[in-house]
């Protein structure tokens, strides 16, 4: 209930400065110093509106005990407001892994604290504590790791210059994170319980599969593609190469879950939640065009379009918002099919905007990465029909179509596009030894 006030507490306290941090070509002491100060001091003014709007969210969802969650789950902004720039120095230098060094063990402490927590039969504190613990792990790992410290120095010149860039990827961010609780709201409020609760649940594993895909897209490619901002040339050209590994990589992984989700659910949940293995397949469709988009929008960041990326924004949460008034009268499923509706529409206007900054086209950006749909598509019919005529356990239609998939994808790969497998290895290779 409470995660969309958070999730706007943290955009307010970044303000984009993170984002502008990367992107920008030279950084000083003084522009860390004075992102680092003006992070604490938002966050500070994050946590206060909160901790005052405490009673009006309580009253909202008719719920007393959320206003001493609000107020204590919010304390994580001001803990978070003391890393983000060890997390921009670290992103610039493109150093992932001491970013995974401070992550991975957070993760695991707050995990057994939630877990305890939640024995000890003490229920959502438990969420409140975990998140709490895994701030506080990850920022005093990476303070140990990282070594960067503020100076004592602040310059009003390189605040202007964060938040010339910073506000609109904030107001960005904010209009993202509404609107993706959008849908939870309505579907709860127009439809039955049941329905919405098979919907949450496509919702939570699609965003347990793809949003941390994406994440890491975004993670990786926007401060090695800011490297190569000041050289269209050489901007184009790493791009097209990101993109085409990226695609190459993350389609057919969507497009595999697509195809074993059935099985998937007949074997690990109940009759009860079987029909929302329907919700999540579409929902996986909305999802394939999604890398594509995210570094198509990456492209305007890099290159300092805030501006265009803010308009594109508020363009596609109007459209979003007509699809929805459309879809609502003729039932879920169709709502869900709206969303697809709008992961491809959206590609147009993300596509020609970027492209246009960097000269590279519609049809050349489809050229580069329709092969890797084609041949996941291709993967899924025949190992479906593969089943249609072949009938085996649950078990073994997901361990074989995990091995026909791989084969039949990258076989078709060797044949029309050799050059892609040994990108990609180069890819992982790269990544490993970062790792």
């Amino acid at each position: 209930m409470i995660s969309l006030f958070i999730a706007l507490g943290q955009s307010l306290m970044d303000s984009g400065f993170r984002q502008a941090l990367i992107r920008s070509e030279l950084v000083t002491k003084i522009d860390y110093s004075t992102a680092f100060y003006s992070n604490i001091c938002l966050g500070l003014v994050s946590y206060l509106l909160l901790f005052f709007l405490a009673p009006v969210i309580a009253n909202f969802y008719e719920e007393s005990q959320l206003v001493e969650l609000v107020r204590v789950s919010s304390l994580a902004i001001i803990i978070n407001s003391f890393q983000l720039v060890q997390v921009a120095s670290l992103s610039r230098k493109l150093n992932f892994k001491v970013q995974m060094f401070a992550s991975l063990p957070s993760s695991f402490i707050s995990a057994a604290v939630a877990l305890t927590f939640a024995s000890l039969g003490y229920g959502a504190w438990a969420l409140v504590g975990q998140s709490l613990v895994f701030s506080g792990c990850q920022t005093i790992l990476l303070w140990y790791f990282q070594g960067w410290r503020p100076a004592k120095s602040f310059s009003w010149n390189s605040l202007r210059n964060l938040y010339h860039f910073g506000y609109k990827i904030f107001l960005s961010g904010s209009l993202d994170t509404l609107y993706k609780n959008l849908y939870p709201l309505v579907i709860a409020k127009l439809f039955s319980s049941s329905a919405a609760g098979l919907y949450f649940l496509a919702d939570k594993i699609r965003e347990l599969v793809v949003s941390q895909l994406l994440h890491s897209i975004q993670a990786v490619t926007f401060p090695a593609l800011s490297k190569k901002q000041s050289n269209k040339l050489e901007l184009k050209a790493g791009y097209r190469r990101v993109i085409k590994v990226v695609t190459a990589i993350y389609v057919p992984v969507i497009v595999f879950f697509i195809l074993v989700v059935p099985w998937l659910f007949d074997l690990f949940f109940s009759e009860k939640w079987k029909d929302a293995h329907v919700y999540l397949q579409i929902l996986l469709i909305a999802s394939l065009p999604l890398c594509v988009n995210s570094l198509n929008l990456n492209i305007l960041k890099v290159t300092g379009r805030s501006d265009i990326f803010l308009v594109l924004e508020i363009f596609k949460k109007v459209l979003m918002t007509i699809i929805l008034f459309i879809t609502i009268p003729i039932g879920l499923e169709a709502v869900i099919w709206g969303q697809v509706c709008q992961a491809f529409l959206f590609y147009f206007p993300n596509k020609y905007y970027s492209g246009r900054l960097i000269g590279y086209s519609t049809l050349e950006q489809l050229k580069d990465v329709s092969f890797y749909y084609l041949f996941s598509s291709l993967s899924f019919i025949l190992i479906y029909l593969f089943f249609l005529y072949f009938n085996v356990g649950t078990a073994s239609k997901i361990i074989l179509s995990a091995l026909f998939f791989c084969v039949g994808y990258f076989f078709l790969l060797f044949l029309f596009d050799r050059k892609i497998i040994f990108e990609i290895l180069s890819v992982v290779k790269n990544a490993s030894k970062k790792l």
